[in-house]
């Protein structure tokens, strides 16, 4: 495969905007925290959770798990248009641990893999089944934190 093949055919970059669907998606533009804190109160269109599965590489399944959301009540809220404010901010908060898990391993299909690999730093657990908590989120981007400075704990 030729170098721009294979640039075509990675992952692209993985941010929170990105991973939900771009501005199209969320019918805004968030540029600061308290942007997002309001575009999580309105709700999240639930073409965001398609966005995700394919900017991720995860199936409805997959990420209905990580976000500790029914796979039912996930199709149901895609029929309905909108996720409910608790449902976009789980959305929100695997969005922000992929983009972070990009800018540690500079390289979207890597941080993809490694969220998705079981990890002795998090005892074992997956980073993704992680997501599903504030306390796991935090866990993992803790881990990344360490990643990126060197401390392999």
């Amino acid at each position: 495969m030729s170098t721009t093949a294979a640039a075509l055919s990675r992952t692209p970059s993985l941010s929170i905007e990105s991973v939900l669907g771009g501005q199209g998606v969320l019918r805004a533009a968030p540029r600061t925290a308290l942007d997002w804190v309001s575009v999580i109160r309105r709700g999240i269109s639930s073409a965001a959770v398609d966005s995700a599965t394919k900017t991720l590489h995860v199936t409805q399944a997959e990420l209905a798990d990580a976000l500790g959301i029914p796979e039912r009540t996930l199709a149901r809220r895609k029929r309905e248009g909108t996720l409910n404010s608790e449902e976009s901010a789980k959305l929100v908060r695997l969005a922000r641990v992929a983009e972070r898990a990009q800018e540690v391993f500079e390289d979207a299909d890597i941080a993809m893999h490694w969220l998705k690999s079981p990890n002795t730093a998090l005892a074992g657990a997956v980073p993704l089944s992680l997501m599903d908590t504030d306390i796991g989120a935090e866990s993992v981007l803790d881990t990344l934190g360490r990643i990126e400075h060197g401390v392999f704990a």
